[in-house]
């Protein structure tokens, strides 16, 4: 086990922020938190990383009690904040050096640790470049080089991609399979629930300080409600076929405007076999059909709610 939370508890006041939060991240994993805005990520980052004290419950990484000064265990870790924390009076290289310096204090070593960063980020071209040089996607890819450059066993990541451009997006999350190749252990949050597919072994959505599920993308998924979504494109549908539509036993709801109609289906194994059956019988001239699955927005959104939050 690499990191492991146990039933943090974290208190402001009246206001509890972690209410007996627990969480376990194998080592190798890219481990996804998520949550909407106060649900507490952030708070349990900093209570893991002992940048903020808790008043119940306990913190183990790398099998050792996290406390402030456990620097053995601080520097086997790499941190890469959403807001962007590099010097602008330091160039790239400069930057990198002065964060690897931190950890490594060979000079050579130093050399080629900010050597191999600036390239595993894309940044060759940019070495003596000033921050404010840089545009948004180039200075992402600096901050992340800045948390990963003394090769960090284990790397926590708070929106790595907030306001970057598709490219320097892609990069990112490339790279940040390729740290999980090279064995490093990974926490990523973000809002963005197709990195979330796309990077994550495990997540976990916490709401309100809770835990409210830890699993897979596809086990999350499947505590939908809701089942498949059909949508067509059709010359015409006769008023008999639509009612023969309604009248599959899973059909949930059934929407159509002339040229268009969607198929909602309940929970459970796919039911578009019967659909197609219908339409066959009827003679359905299909000129599109489509088939969506409950996304892990889909079930985010099912979990804790549709309403806006404010930043806490």
């Amino acid at each position: 086990m690499i990191v492991q939370l146990d039933n943090i508890v974290k208190r402001y006041n009246d206001l509890v922020a972690l209410d007996h939060f627990s969480m376990n991240v194998q080592e190798g994993e890219i481990y996804g938190l998520l949550g909407p805005n106060g649900s507490g990520k952030t708070t349990a980052i900093n209570c893991m990383l002992a940048l903020l004290r808790y008043d119940e419950g306990s913190v183990h990484i790398f099998g050792e009690k996290m406390h402030p000064t456990n620097y053995n265990v601080k520097k086997r870790i790499g941190l890469v904040m959403q807001n962007i924390g590099v010097y602008d009076e330091l160039s790239v290289v400069e930057n990198l050096d002065y964060f690897c310096g931190l950890y490594i204090s060979d000079k050579q070593t130093r050399k080629q640790y900010v050597d191999e960063a600036i390239e595993f980020v894309g940044l060759e071209d940019f070495r003596k470049f000033r921050p404010k040089k840089l545009s948004g996607g180039l200075l992402r890819r600096l901050n992340l080089a800045c948390g990963i450059v003394h090769k960090p066993d284990l790397i926590v990541l708070d929106e790595p991609t907030v306001a970057v451009d598709p490219q320097s997006r892609n990069r990112i999350l490339d790279g940040i399979k390729d740290l999980a190749a090279q064995g490093k252990t990974i926490i990523y949050t973000t809002h963005y629930m197709e990195e979330v597919e796309y990077l994550c072994d495990r997540l976990t959505i916490l709401d309100r300080g809770k835990e409210i599920v830890t699993g897979t993308s596809s086990q999350i998924k499947e505590m939908s409600s809701h089942g498949e979504v059909v949508t067509l494109e059709v010359a015409h549908l006769t008023e008999a076929t639509q009612v023969k539509i309604k009248a599959i036993p899973q059909v949930s709801q059934f929407i159509y405007e002339p040229g268009n109609a969607v198929v909602h289906f309940e929970k459970g194994q796919s039911h578009l076999t019967k659909l197609l059956t219908v339409l066959d019988e009827e003679a359905v001239n299909i000129i599109n059909l489509s088939v969506q699955k409950p996304t892990l927005n889909d079930v985010f959104l099912e979990i804790t709610g549709k309403e806006l939050r404010d930043n806490v």
